[in-house]
């Protein structure tokens, strides 16, 4: 009976281990990384192209830095969103190494703006292409890094499509680059 009776308890303690269980996250770390760096991304490109939609004599250029700013109001909107659901901040932390492992990518100086505010005609352009071709580059870097790490299949998702449209972009840059 004695026996019965541990081998009862015994079952009883496993099931409660089991129905106790976390599920694993619906997210991980390289999905708030890719979240939070992109809402970087978006906030640093945001004057370039709000100096390029006023003052591109290109329409090309124009046109280019209206579609980037509409995808970019999207996206944050959709990022912000998820971060706020998985109670985590909008931005990553500015530690020095918490980085390390996602690279060294360049981001936009104050200095790049300056020198775009201060040129004129189609040295704007240029210098506009020039600055937003970096940046995009860099851009598709980070949506790589999601979706080969990711775990949040919206987050890949996204990630996926925003890989497909810079590489577009930064081809149709290139050709006015030429």
């Amino acid at each position: 009976m004695r026996r019965l009776f541990a081998a009862v308890l015994l079952l009883v303690a496993l099931a409660g281990c089991s129905a106790e269980a976390d599920p694993p996250p619906a997210f991980n770390s390289t999905d708030v990384m890719f979240l939070q760096m992109s809402l970087d991304y978006i906030g640093q490109g945001d004057p370039v192209v709000a100096l390029a939609e006023r003052r591109a004599g290109d329409p090309r250029v124009r046109a280019l830095a209206i579609e980037l700013r509409g995808q970019w109001q999207g996206e944050s909107a959709t990022m912000r969103r998820w971060l706020d659901g998985w109670q985590q901040s909008p931005s990553a932390d500015p530690a020095a190494g918490a980085h390390a492992g996602h690279g060294d990518l360049h981001s936009l100086r104050p200095a790049d703006l300056a020198e775009l505010e201060a040129a004129k005609g189609a040295d704007f352009d240029r210098t506009a292409v020039s600055l937003l071709l970096g940046h995009l580059h860099n851009c598709v870097e980070v949506t790589r890094m999601e979706a080969t790490g990711g775990r949040y299949p919206p987050a890949k998702a996204l990630a996926e499509t925003m890989t497909r449209q810079r590489q577009q972009q930064i081809q149709r840059m290139l050709a006015l680059a030429a």
